[in-house]
């Protein structure tokens, strides 16, 4: 099959073309706010460095970054508990961190640093008894927890359960007896129950236990479909009111808050129509399906680890973000890969691109 400097042509089409989207919406961005007239130069600038990580991460050693995950972890940890006492106060959460002028999530740098880690631990732990995988399970879970008890009280919904879709793939490759799978699935389902029996009958309690804004948070969640809000409603009504081919260039259809964020797949349909929500799932599906086709054809389960695990994240974005924008899902701050705007997000998933193309093209088997 042809390639592009190492880059499949079936992989890089589609990102491409998301990339172009993505700017083209980053134009009509300014008039959702004075804070996104220069989106379109910054969100330019990110996927040129974008596509420079991918160049760079094709001529390192692999190895090494799984060998020095545990300082990345540590560093990323730093940044968590930093943010908590210097991060910008936006909406209620602290999330954000700035330095010397840069702005930055570090919980996003996080999920980079998990995989690499857990998957460190898992591939050189012993599994050979009970206590063994005991110890493990253990090691990995406190782990996990760390960052997300951090990232709960920026508050920052979307990072844990992209934290938790990591550690429930690791515990999925390492194959351990089934009986910890059940009890590890039984223990989720308990503290679901207790949680909502807090919820409907203690919420006193609850309030005390997590925090007036924390409950209030997870109340708006819980009761979405009793109710709606501005952003969503507008964002509906874009959708049903949008042409095939949209408003196009320098125009919008109506105002929607976060549009170049959390509701990009709205503002898109809005900005150039129907058609480009059907290019936006078919690029998608096209890396998704390169992606498992690939990973599947993988021998080194080290690898296959770490790939599944963004895969997870990257599948988990389109699906939520594409359904709290039809109203389907409560709306949280899961932005869209490769078209939400914002420079964090979108160089970690490129720094996550550019270690997996690496590791397609490793030879090295490991099972």
């Amino acid at each position: 099959m042809r390639k592009i400097k190492n880059y499949n042509l079936v992989l890089f089409i589609p990102l491409l073309i998301l990339n172009i989207i993505s700017l083209f919406n980053m134009i009509n961005s300014k008039y959702i706010s004075t804070v996104y007239n220069n989106a379109f130069i910054k969100q330019l600038i990110w996927f040129v460095l974008g596509y420079i990580i991918l160049f760079l991460f094709q001529r390192i050693k692999i190895k090494n970054i799984f060998k020095h995950s545990k300082y990345l972890y540590l560093f990323s940890l730093f940044l968590l508990i930093l943010v908590l006492f210097l991060g910008n106060d936006i909406n209620g959460a602290k999330c954000w961190l700035n330095i010397f002028g840069f702005s930055f999530q570090p919980s996003e740098i996080m999920k980079l640093a998990l995989p690499l880690y857990l998957i460190e631990i898992a591939t050189n732990s012993k599994k050979e008894t009970a206590k063994d995988e005991f110890l493990l399970i253990t090691k990995l879970c406190i782990i996990t927890l760390i960052p997300s008890i951090l990232v709960f009280l920026e508050p920052d919904t979307g990072a844990i359960i992209n934290y938790l879709i990591i550690l429930l793939v690791i515990l999925f490759y390492i194959k351990l007896n089934k009986w910890w799978y059940i009890s590890f699935f039984s223990i989720s389902i308990f503290l679901v129950i207790i949680f909502f029996i807090m919820y409907f009958f203690f919420q006193d309690y609850l309030v005390n236990l997590i925090g007036t804004s924390l409950f209030y948070r997870m109340d708006r969640l819980i009761n979405f479909a009793n109710g709606s809000s501005y952003q969503l409603e507008n964002a509906l009504i874009t959708i049903g009111s949008s042409s095939f081919f949209g408003e196009g260039i320098n125009k919008i259809l109506l105002y929607i808050p976060e549009a170049p964020t959390d509701f990009f797949f709205a503002f898109s349909i809005g900005n150039y129509g129907v058609f480009s929500a059907i290019i936006i799932l078919i690029s998608f599906l096209i890396i998704d399906l390169y992606l498992i086709y690939k990973t599947n054809n993988l021998k080194n389960v080290k690898y296959k680890m770490f790939i599944t695990s963004y895969l997870g994240i990257f599948i988990f974005h389109q699906i939520y973000n594409i359904s709290m924008n039809v109203g389907l899902l409560p709306i949280m701050g899961i932005p869209l890969p490769f078209l939400s705007y914002g420079g964090t997000n979108t160089l970690i998933n490129y720094l996550f691109l550019g270690i997996i193309l690496k590791l397609f093209k490793e030879k090295t088997s490991i099972k």
